[in-house]
């Protein structure tokens, strides 16, 4: 097999995954928690039943769209297919690090006491630690911040909004 021909569709897989997260922090952050998302992803920070949630609507949209890909690069422009291939491998780890890591919307429960996975872990939880859609932090899913810097920025965001705080006008509150 020619080098080539197996470095850079591996490139295009693994930078498409990391694309893949920033896509998804941007997404979750400007169009789940947005005005136009809200509608399905609050089913995903409000009590629920198991099973189906309205929220997993997105993992729909977004196999669909890799199907596209993977048919459209089959027939007329390869490097699709492989860009294909690194959105499903995204919606592969985020399956198993959201749904069920984080989640566990699977039948066995873990929850990791140590390094990156607690971390995942834990920054997720800080995430829906806020009600509703406002004054969230950790938008990603793979990558997490470190903890202390989610707990700081969720501490700024209450100070920020204080439904008890009365504001004279003038600039500085009461």
């Amino acid at each position: 097999m020619d080098f080539l021909a197996f470095v850079v569709p591996l490139l295009i897989v693994v930078g498409t995954v990391a694309f893949m997260e920033f896509f998804a922090w941007w997404a979750h952050k400007y169009i789940m928690h947005g005005e136009l998302g809200w509608g399905w992803h609050q089913s995903h920070h409000e009590a629920h039943p198991p099973g189906f949630e309205k929220n997993d609507l997105y993992a729909v949209v977004f196999a669909l769209f890799a199907i596209g890909l993977f048919w459209i690069g089959g027939n007329f422009w390869q490097p699709l297919w492989w860009i294909a291939l690194g959105i499903t491998v995204y919606g592969l780890l985020y399956f198993v690090a959201h749904d069920g890591l984080v989640h566990q919307r699977w039948p066995f429960k873990y929850i990791p006491r140590k390094g990156y996975l607690k971390r995942l872990y834990q920054a997720h939880r800080l995430h829906h630690a806020v009600e509703g859609k406002d004054g969230c932090v950790s938008f990603g899913f793979i990558y997490a911040p470190p903890v202390d810097t989610l707990v700081k920025e969720l501490d700024r965001g209450k100070k920020a909004y204080d439904p008890n705080r009365q504001d004279t006008g003038l600039g500085a509150p009461n």
